[in-house]
């Protein structure tokens, strides 16, 4: 895929229009920002069939080059990468008013025959065509109106807007455009290892830092037999379900059954899970310094539960050298459920499989905790040696958007 590449003949089949996001905002170093987005844009479309892709004047053109793309299935897969603002299904004509007619009314006709109430957009990029917009509007508005004569045209609420794009390659002619996943590209903002359980949090964090151009190595703490692999299998639906936005991601299977057996017989039960939480963010640490990531991500949300707690939140920090990153911290459940039933986890989180981190539960769990309390508990186990153990024994799996069924 390329930025600048493009042929001067005006291609024949349906098309999509791409509008950058917060991309165009940037300064000297947009154009970094811009290759990501394309070469991000190139790995979603390969699944479906050979496209050709480049950009101008903040918008990129998407064009099938062969018959048998299948672009419902493109469509989609781009409605999900992060960094495009607005999508068009469009159709390319010459930049001649009739010809804007006829694209119009051919490519738009069930929708202009459904249509009570109609307007018509125009964009004129390329300053040197001859109407300026509202004349080339008002024309095409006027044949559409006499070849539908059931339309009303309806300049403040119509039900449909024709849009026409009079552009340096060609003109094109498109309804409503969709609303795009906005955000940054994908790895423009650096790597960080984010980890992910079966719950509802984790899955809407690793959305949430992907949209701000995170890349994401994952890791997930595995208890067995006190996790089933059932349990694991959930955990690597939720990743490949958060992979089309996201992208390919390698979800780390930390063996954690020995820790927390340890944590059993050595740590004060209130401790439990402060303890727990300490070992599983410098296992994140560890990982993160072997893949060169710069942050830790979670699901916490401050206040959800007795973990939580501002008290904490700082004993487990301080567990890890690498900023930690909570983009759900100040969110309720509501809105936490919302945005995973807006990606497609919130079904398969719901699922009644459990997690390590409700194994051994402390009746009466420590909720204002000091990072001393927890460093003298420590003294009583060998924390290093069963870390390094747990991360040597990790299983690497990795998920792509292509792997969904």
């Amino acid at each position: 895929m390329n930025q600048s590449t493009h042929t001067d003949a005006v291609p024949a089949q349906e098309m999509f229009l791409l509008k950058m996001g917060e991309i165009v905002l940037k300064g000297l170093n947009r154009k970094r920002f811009e290759q990501r987005l394309m070469g991000n844009l190139q790995r979603r479309l390969n699944p479906y069939g050979k496209f050709r892709a480049y950009s101008r004047q903040s918008t990129i053109y998407v064009e099938p080059m062969e018959a048998d793309c299948d672009l419902d299935g493109a469509w989609e897969g781009l409605k999900k990468v992060f960094g495009i603002s607005g999508l068009s299904r469009s159709r390319a004509c010459e930049k001649d008013k009739d010809a804007f007619f006829r694209a119009a009314s051919t490519y738009l006709d069930d929708q202009l025959r459904a249509a009570k109430s109609f307007k018509v957009e125009t964009k004129r990029a390329d300053k040197s065509f001859p109407m300026t917009s509202i004349q080339l509007s008002q024309y095409v508005g006027g044949l559409l109106a006499e070849a539908y004569p059931h339309l009303e045209v309806d300049v403040h609420h119509p039900e449909l807007t024709v849009h026409l794009e009079v552009r340096d390659f060609a003109g094109y002619v498109h309804a409503d455009p969709e609303p795009g996943a906005g955000g940054l590209p994908v790895g423009t903002g650096g790597r960080a290892v984010a980890l992910l359980s079966g719950g509802l949090d984790s899955p809407v964090a690793c959305y949430m830092m992907a949209k701000r151009g995170l890349a994401l190595e994952l890791v997930h703490f595995f208890s067995y037999p006190y996790t089933s692999e059932e349990a694991k299998e959930k955990v690597l639906e939720l990743a490949r379900l958060i992979s089309p936005y996201c992208g390919r991601m390698t979800v780390n299977i930390v063996p954690f059954t020995k820790i927390q057996e340890d944590l059993r017989r050595n740590c004060p039960e209130p401790y439990f899970t402060l303890a727990m939480r300490r070992y599983m963010m410098r296992i994140a640490d560890m990982v993160a310094q072997r893949v060169g990531a710069n942050a830790i991500v979670t699901g916490e949300s401050l206040g959800q539960v007795a973990s939580q707690t501002m008290d904490a939140l700082a004993v487990t920090e301080d567990a890890c050298v690498r900023p930690v990153f909570r983009p759900v911290i100040g969110m309720d459940k509501e809105e936490i459920i919302r945005i995973a039933r807006q990606i497609g986890t919130f079904e398969t989180s719901i699922l009644p499989y459990e997690d390590c981190c409700t194994v051994f539960t402390p009746r009466h769990p420590k909720t204002h905790p000091t990072v001393a309390e927890l460093v003298e508990i420590e003294q009583n186990y060998d924390y290093e040696a069963l870390c390094k153990e747990a991360f040597e024994g990790i299983e690497r799996i990795q998920v792509r958007p292509e792997q969904l069924g």
